[in-house]
């Protein structure tokens, strides 16, 4: 099995793991001398049954990450961190570019002129620079989990 396809099988369990949870919850009571829609005891076993596969499925996908190599100086799992630490930075700079980017139409000059306290144009530019270091990481990361054999 390639990586990329433990990937996709965890988030495939992860969303049957939801959908149990939610299917417990509706069924664990019930009006006296009704019968729920399903037993709750056999979804809590199938819950158990998936939770482990998946916790195996994570461990595989761990070791595999800390074990093959991204490049020279990083493991695939060091390019996640990298990549996963770009993409939360350049979230917080578009975020403070588009609240610096904001106006506030004044009606009279009596108002008060709100001045924006950072370089718009600037930190941009960083946001511009941050989301293509995150797509040069990423790509090279989603071929290396194609061709990558889990561990």
């Amino acid at each position: 099995m390639k990586l990329a396809e433990a990937l996709i099988t965890r988030a495939d369990y992860q969303k049957r793991i939801q959908q149990l949870k939610s299917r417990i919850s509706v069924n664990v009571k019930t009006q006296e001398g009704e019968e729920p829609a399903e037993d709750p005891n056999v979804l809590l076993a199938e819950l158990d049954d998936i939770m482990e596969e998946l916790t195996a499925l994570i461990k595989r996908i761990n070791k595999t990450n800390c074990t093959i190599q991204y490049d020279e100086n990083w493991t695939l799992a060091d390019a996640l961190t990298e990549r996963d630490q770009i993409w939360d930075k350049r979230l917080l700079l578009a975020k403070v570019a588009e609240e610096a980017s904001i106006r506030n139409d004044r009606y009279s000059r009596t108002e008060i002129k709100v001045l924006s306290t950072v370089d718009v144009v600037s930190i941009q530019k960083q946001v511009d620079q941050l989301s293509k270091e995150f797509r040069e990481i990423d790509t090279k990361i989603q071929g290396l989990n194609w061709t990558t054999d889990l561990l």
